[in-house]
């Protein structure tokens, strides 16, 4: 049986996930701790383990709730080993380390499911608060070369901010509109056929994007220095 994904919302913009499969189940980023028991319990499903994407205020708070009330175990940073997986109902859940956001910064991929956190959001990517450029790249670069049907479940709802800079960006995208159209706030997600066709920082080799870099006058000879200089446009 594949696992599941499901979305919780919290705070503001927070978005927290549980994976499960028939009997057991994993939470990841777990503020909405109270409707992840409820579903849990709704479900009959088994509260194995407690993760996070990073170690964020906003990504760890509701984890000692669901810890004491489950009985489930916490999986740290240090255990989730790059390229390990997490089992679930005997499938598994594949832990990639990918620091950009953070050092500590983890996505974890279940089927077609991909949860990345501050890593990689709907549009655009998160904030390189490590000051590690170049990990960063290599991080969305490894996203990049994932199944082009891969379900983008993200750490926060930023759509409407992203897809405003990405209109401002390259105004003459017609596939802004159509990715718009697709976005649910019941259920922030995206394929990653569509962040190639919207996000700016997935086009680091896109000739339209390296023609607005040029007329801004930024470097653009090599990968890096494209990916420098689309970053350079946010700060």
């Amino acid at each position: 049986m594949p696992l599941h994904v499901e979305q919780f919302r919290y705070g503001h913009d927070n978005l927290g996930y549980l994976i499960y499969g028939r009997t057991e189940a994993m939470a990841v980023d777990g503020g909405a701790w109270q409707e992840i028991l409820e579903f849990v319990s709704g479900h009959s499903l088994k509260l194995r383990y407690v993760t996070h994407t990073h170690g964020h205020h906003d990504h760890i708070e509701g984890s000692e709730q669901l810890l004491e009330a489950s009985g489930a175990r916490l999986l740290s940073f240090n255990e989730l080993r790059d390229g390990a997986a997490i089992t679930l109902d005997g499938e598994p859940v594949h832990v990639y380390r990918t620091p950009g956001h953070s050092i500590d910064s983890v996505c974890f991929h279940a089927g077609r499911y991909l949860l990345s956190g501050d890593t990689l959001f709907n549009g655009t990517i998160g904030n390189c608060f490590s000051g590690n450029l170049r990990a960063f790249h290599e991080s969305i670069g490894r996203l990049m070369s994932l199944p082009e049907d891969t379900v983008v479940f993200p750490g926060h709802d930023y759509v409407e901010l992203a897809i405003a800079f990405a209109r401002h960006l390259e105004p003459e995208n017609r596939d802004v509109n159509a990715y718009m159209s697709n976005y649910e706030p019941d259920c922030v997600r995206s394929l990653l056929r569509d962040e190639f066709k919207v996000n700016p920082y997935m086009r680091f080799n896109d000739p339209k994007l390296i023609e607005i870099l040029k007329k801004r006058e930024l470097p653009v000879d090599t990968e890096w220095e494209r990916w420098q200089s689309l970053m350079a446009i946010e700060e």
